[in-house]
């Protein structure tokens, strides 16, 4: 159905339950010839005479009254299923779907998600784990968590976390029998634990800087994870130094399990962003999940 036919059978049902076209022109705001030229056009259409005219009312004839027993519910499902949809829009609820790293969806998002959702039982969130960039479109979902600088220009990015750093470390055992490497250059002559990337399948290149130098350092070693869990077990059992993420590591820097090193090469960068498409129409519960994460210094 064409949508000017659509807008032809809403006129004659105004105009038969108003029983005028003066009233009916008013309720639709519209000319009262404007409406008349609608059901005539209607009536050529259908081949069938639709209303009777008189000096006092308009009512509908047969043919008219056959169409309306059709017309009249359909379209009051219509507009109760707009309405709905209306509701949709202002209160919070359906379904949210994210991509985060393990980190991310542990340390920033979960926090948030157990607060809110309590208080929201129309809200449902479906969080996947992955450690690569996922092309949130393609895959449909509507948001993804990452690090800011990973976030492709053309997202909306909404900062979730505070500024993060690197941090190299390496178990009290490990250095018992090597010397702290002072520069990123000493890293050459010390065992690394190396991380493959699951996007690109290369080898993660550690990110170290002081003042206007910037350095991507190839390390070796005898191990080489997928999963930063792992290089931390491995980090502690001695067999070498890893790079991770500062906030990973705290707990076993405060309790002496690992050590820091390089510290003056881990400079702060920009944390976690939730990021989505710019031309996403949001829903109320999506407004209402972004606003929740939303980092606050």
């Amino acid at each position: 159905m064409r949508r000017e036919e659509l807008v032809d059978l809403n006129a004659f049902l105004i105009v038969s339950e108003e029983q005028s076209f003066t009233r009916a022109a008013a309720r639709l705001g519209t000319s009262q010839s404007t409406l008349s030229y609608t059901v005539r056009r209607l009536e050529a259409q259908l081949g069938v005479r639709l209303l009777t005219r008189t000096t006092r009312r308009v009512s509908p004839t047969e043919a008219g009254e056959r169409l309306l027993r059709t017309l009249a519910p359909a379209l009051e499902s219509i507009a109760s299923e707009i309405e709905q949809l209306g509701q949709l829009r202002d209160k919070p609820a359906g379904t949210i779907r994210i991509t985060a790293g393990e980190h991310a969806a542990n340390r920033f998002l979960w926090p948030v998600l157990e607060t809110l959702l309590p208080d929201y039982p129309d809200v449902h969130v479906e969080v996947a784990i992955q450690a690569g960039l996922t092309d949130i479109v393609a895959e449909r979902f509507d948001a993804g968590v990452r690090l800011g600088e990973s976030i492709a220009k053309d997202m909306v990015a909404v900062k979730i976390s505070p500024d993060m750093r690197m941090a190299v470390v390496g178990a009290p055992s490990y250095f018992s029998a090597k010397e702290k490497p002072k520069m990123p250059q000493d890293l050459a002559h010390h065992q690394c634990i190396n991380l493959r990337l699951e996007t690109s399948g290369g080898i993660y290149a550690w990110e170290l800087e002081k003042g206007k130098r910037e350095l991507h350092v190839r390390v070796d070693g005898q191990l080489v994870f997928n999963n930063v869990s792992m290089i931390l077990r491995a980090a502690m059992a001695g067999f070498g130094l890893a790079c991770v993420l500062e906030d990973q590591v705290t707990g076993y820097l405060a309790d002496g399990r690992l050590v820091r090193v390089l510290d003056d090469w881990c400079p702060p960068f920009s944390g976690y962003h939730l990021y989505y498409p710019s031309r996403r129409q949001s829903s109320a519960a999506f407004r209402l999940l972004v606003d929740a994460l939303r980092y606050r210094r």
